[in-house]
Order: C-alpha cells, then structure tokens, then sequence
C-alpha cells in the first residue's frame, strides 16, 4: 500500500475510544452515526453553496471534516465492538461517504478565484477512487485503501484549500493545490486498480 493518512487510522481510533464507550452506553447504531455524519456534511455544503463568500464558512470547514472523519471511524468502530456489521451498513457507509464528499467539495466551485471546472474533476476523480477501492472486491481481495490520495488524505488537502480561500491567498496557490490533489487522485486509481487485478494474476508454479 502506499502512504497514506489513512495508515494513522489506528491511532485517531485509540483517540475516539471515550466517545465510542459513551455511545455505546447511549444506545447510538453505526448507522446512525453513518446518517449523521452524512446530515452533516450535506447542511454544511449547502451552507457553503448558499453563502461562498463567507469567511467564517471556509475557516470552519476544517473542524466539520475533521468531526466528519471521527463520525466514519466511530460507526466502523462500534459496528465492530457490538457485533452489528451488516451488509446494509457496509452499503450505507460507501454510498454515504461518496454524497458526503460531493457535498462538501463541490461548493469550493463557488469560490471566488477557484476553477469551477477543475473542482468538478477533483470530486469526479474522488468518486472514481472509491469505486476502484471497492471493485477490488469484485476480484475476491479486500476493499482497496490504496493512497497517495485517500479520504483522509482528500480531507486533509481541502481543509488546507478552506483555509487559503479564508486567508485570501492568491487563487493560483488554490488551484494549484486542487490539481496536485487531481493528480494524486489518478495515481490512487491506478494504484487501487492494480491491487484489484491481483488475485487474478497466474500463480507461478
């Protein structure tokens, strides 16, 4: 695999073990955490879509993905400690996370100086980097994480792009961050497609 983000998940997990006692003891399901962290994400686009040019919004944006990425570990993590992996919340927890990203990224076309079209082609990037992840499946072998440019990594990389916008950096450090996570985002396709083939590579004898 190569390096990303996503190989701290066991850290930020250890991180979360608090929150994940107390829900379990409030009666919380993964997909619940699963629905919200998805309700979160898509009030918070909108009100990225509605009102671009508000600098609070931007500086915020951080935090939201970071409370986002603490909801995708915990509904895993108490899946997990109370035996409740299903297959409606495996379904759930990709189909979420792909609406999410959409309707947290999308709405930095809106921005002032930002290249609409390019931020389209980031999130369409994304998108296909989840689906190569989980057509390694399709080939019996486990759902693909493959970096450089993963979830978290993506999470990351547009907090940093918020962040600019609100500092009022020159639109040029944006897009050109945009497009470095572009084309990290077609080497994780590739790299996430070449685990997929393989378990269908011959074995040598």
């Amino acid at each position: 695999m190569s390096y990303s983000i996503y190989q701290l998940k066991p850290r930020f997990q250890q991180l979360l073990r608090p929150a994940l006692a107390a829900l379990g003891r409030m009666g919380v399901t993964p997909n619940q955490l699963t629905l919200g962290a998805m309700t979160l994400s898509l009030v918070y686009g909108a009100a990225l879509a509605i009102a671009p040019a508000s600098i609070a919004l931007w500086y915020a944006l951080p935090l939201v993905l970071l409370l986002r990425m603490a909801l995708n570990a915990l509904d895993g993590m108490l899946a997990t400690a109370t035996g409740r992996q299903t297959a409606m919340g495996a379904l759930l927890n990709e189909l979420c996370d792909q609406v999410s990203d959409a309707a947290l990224y999308l709405p930095f076309a809106l921005a002032a100086g930002a290249s609409a079209p390019l931020v389209v082609i980031v999130v369409v990037a994304a998108l296909l980097a989840e689906f190569a992840g989980v057509l390694a499946q399709a080939t019996g072998a486990a759902r693909a994480y493959d970096g450089p440019m993963g979830k978290s990594d993506r999470a990351v990389a547009f907090g940093l792009a918020a962040l600019l916008l609100a500092a009022g950096t020159a639109p040029a450090w944006f897009n050109g961050l945009l497009l470095l996570v572009l084309l990290l985002s077609l080497l994780t396709i590739f790299n996430r497609l070449r685990r997929a083939l393989r378990p269908c590579a011959p074995r040598t004898p």
